[in-house]
């Protein structure tokens, strides 16, 4: 089958490939048309230099691969980015709980890739239409008692009101409120709480990740399921001032000890956490041997923020 991406999706990847040092471009892998559109239908592979958006569901190629080039976008534009650092010894448990990390810090970046894709007409009333087929597919109507899927559920409803935006009422409300009430009515809140400021920066990014990290694990805790805790396991990159890089690490960060380890090195892990959000910010492995001190964390401290960044090659964001 032979795919010609329209002018807008090709104009995007232009724009990715003027940001990107090395090449990106577009593959469809198979045939696969499956009727609906779903965010797991590309994934962005690395190739040495080269980066290959590929787009494993046909059934809208425009739409699906302007989706994942906008990501990009963000991340070379210098939006913030969600890392993993920590390891809670089990690797399927590190694996599902970075999936969901993702998963909500995706959600969030959907404001700015959703608001792009409607100012260039890449959604059209057909993928409206298939966007919510693509609901159905991924989420089970609720059974009578709740079950660990309420967590799956939530996180889509979230999403398909960022989706949606001001239509997500006449539009998905009436179809949405038949199958998943209750995680409806909790998608609705949580909206709510992430839309009170605007996505439209970095900063206002990492804000509102933060919120829904935190209102996502509250709504989690009141149906009895296992909170996340994103908000110590998943670090975000640091938006800063020029003022802040300047101040001692002591002025905006606390150090606390983890009770996870630090993935790359499996020691124990300390974790930066930004004073003003609670954010984990950075992930420093316990140092070994004579360091291990009350000392290291005084000379840590007394680093300026810029300093620590640098040494812990740590990509950071300045706020405009």
């Amino acid at each position: 089958m032979n795919i010609e991406l329209n002018d807008d999706t090709q104009s995007l990847i232009n724009v990715v490939n003027k940001f990107f040092p090395g090449k990106v471009e577009v593959q469809f892998i198979g045939q696969l048309q499956s009727g609906y559109v779903r965010h797991d239908q590309a994934q962005v592979v690395q190739d040495g230099k080269n980066l290959f958006v590929q787009v494993s569901d046909l059934s809208a190629p425009n739409y699906t691969a302007s989706h994942e080039l906008l990501h990009l976008l963000m991340t070379l534009r210098g939006f913030p980015q969600v890392f993993f650092s920590l390891s809670t010894g089990d690797d399927s448990l590190d694996e599902q709980l970075e999936i969901m990390g993702t998963e909500l810090f995706d959600i969030v970046a959907h404001f700015v890739v959703v608001s792009e894709q409607r100012k260039h007409g890449l959604i059209t009333d057909d993928i409206e239409k298939m966007y919510l087929k693509g609901i159905q597919n991924t989420i089970e109507p609720e059974p009578k008692e709740l079950d660990n899927a309420m967590e799956l559920r939530l996180l889509t409803l979230i999403d398909a009101h960022v989706f949606y935006g001001d239509k997500f009422d006449d539009f998905a409300r009436p179809t949405l409120e038949k199958d998943y009430p209750v995680a409806l009515k909790a998608a609705d809140k949580i909206y709510e709480i992430i839309t009170k400021k605007p996505t439209d920066s970095p900063f206002g990014l990492r804000r509102n990740v933060v919120k829904l990290f935190r209102a996502f694990d509250e709504q989690l805790t009141a149906w009895g399921l296992p909170a996340l805790h994103n908000n110590e396991y998943a670090t975000i990159s640091s938006v800063v001032s020029e003022r802040q890089l300047n101040l001692n690490v002591k002025q905006q960060f606390e150090i606390f000890h983890s009770e996870l380890h630090d993935k790359k090195t499996n020691r124990r892990a300390y974790v930066g956490f930004n004073k003003s959000d609670d954010q984990n910010s950075f992930v420093i492995p316990a140092p070994t041997g004579m360091d291990d001190s009350p000392e290291y964390f005084k000379k840590l401290y007394a680093l300026s923020v810029k300093d620590l960044f640098k040494e812990l090659k740590m990509p950071y964001i300045i706020r405009k």
